[in-house]
């Protein structure tokens, strides 16, 4: 983008303004799991526990839960959040009785919900099924971009059998990264989920929201700004809202703007230092290799055995084996 443009004025114009004050970090609660109100009780969405919960990490404004369920009659409930709900695998008709009506239709894999908060329904599955549901607090859509910021109308319209491939892409990376053990930690469910705000304020909301574009990256003393953060707090849990309040702008436009910076994207930029800073510690014998592992980051072993290998190509105990027998390169490379 040359120097000169408009669209590369307009983008250091935004980010001027938008630096007179740091940005407060967005405000996202810890969504503890999927619940919704049953004959005047807060109760969990399924009598079942989930085969993975996001509440293990926990992300900030939003819950996720993956199942696997029997035909079954869920009871009239209430969602207290805005709700989503797709079909991993496996084929079923069911119904859905809602503001007076009864609805019939067949799932199969793909077959999506996006729920409005304070909808009222009850459903009867004829079939078992593999499924994700989601909880998403409003703050999260309202915080996503600096368009919505402040907005206390952002409402998502109904929708009880829809195929978005979009959709189910972001749900199963989030439902993956849990049944990994979230080796990033908040940080990449966490991108993944202002991810899937983005796209819904686009394509799901009442009223649609379309983020603007913004090239060259962050402002040099912006990314420092990060980049000392990140340095100075590897060994603890880094989550998108500190980062983005830090550079001073929404989780969305971080994430863009990080990734033009640095030539990747935020959780990945993490887990690379991570992976890094272990290396020097196994080339210093000073530790174990777990020790290693746990000393930047990682919250056990295996994760720490897993992601090594990923980045460069070895375990961590083959790489300490081999330091004597071959010199070691430089960084890991950064390119997603």
């Amino acid at each position: 983008m040359p120097e000169g443009s408009p669209i590369c004025a307009l983008g250091r114009g935004w980010l001027e303004l938008n630096d007179a004050v740091r940005r407060p970090e967005t405000y996202r609660p810890i969504v503890s799991g999927v619940e919704v109100i049953r004959a005047g009780r807060r109760e969990p969405f399924l009598p079942m526990p989930p085969t993975c919960t996001s509440s293990v990490v926990p992300w900030r404004g939003l819950a996720l839960e993956d199942y696997r369920v029997p035909a079954c009659v869920i009871p009239r409930h209430e969602h207290v959040e805005n709700f989503l709900h797709v079909v991993v695998d496996g084929a079923a008709r069911y119904e859905v009785l809602t503001a007076g009506k009864r609805l019939t239709f067949s799932a199969q894999p793909g077959t999506t919900f996006v729920l409005p908060r304070g909808t009222v329904d009850e459903l009867r599955w004829g079939a078992p099924t593999h499924r994700i549901a989601v909880a998403i607090h409003t703050s999260l859509l309202i915080n996503a971009l600096d368009e919505t910021a402040g907005d206390d109308d952002i409402e998502l319209t109904q929708h009880w059998n829809l195929i978005d491939p979009n959709l189910m892409a972001l749900l199963t990376a989030m439902a993956t990264d849990l049944d990994e053990g979230s080796p990033a930690g908040r940080l990449y469910g966490e991108s993944l989920a202002t991810a899937l705000a983005v796209y819904l304020l686009g394509r799901y909301a009442v009223w649609h929201r379309k983020p603007r574009l913004f090239k060259g990256g962050l402002p040099r003393y912006r990314l420092k700004r990060v980049l000392d953060y990140i340095g100075e707090n590897l060994t603890d849990e880094i989550g998108l809202a500190e980062l983005a309040a830090l550079a001073g702008m929404s989780p969305h436009y971080f994430c863009e703007l990080f990734k033009e910076s640095m030539g990747c994207s935020p959780h990945r930029f993490v887990l690379l230092q991570r992976i890094d800073r272990a290396k020097e510690l196994l080339r210093s014998q000073r530790l174990a290799v777990r020790e290693a592992g746990i000393s930047v980051g990682f919250q056990n072993p295996s994760h720490f055995a897993r992601m090594f290998h990923r980045f460069v190509g070895v375990t961590p105990s083959k790489f300490r084996s081999d330091l004597g027998q071959a010199p070691q390169t430089g960084g890991t490379d950064r390119h997603v």
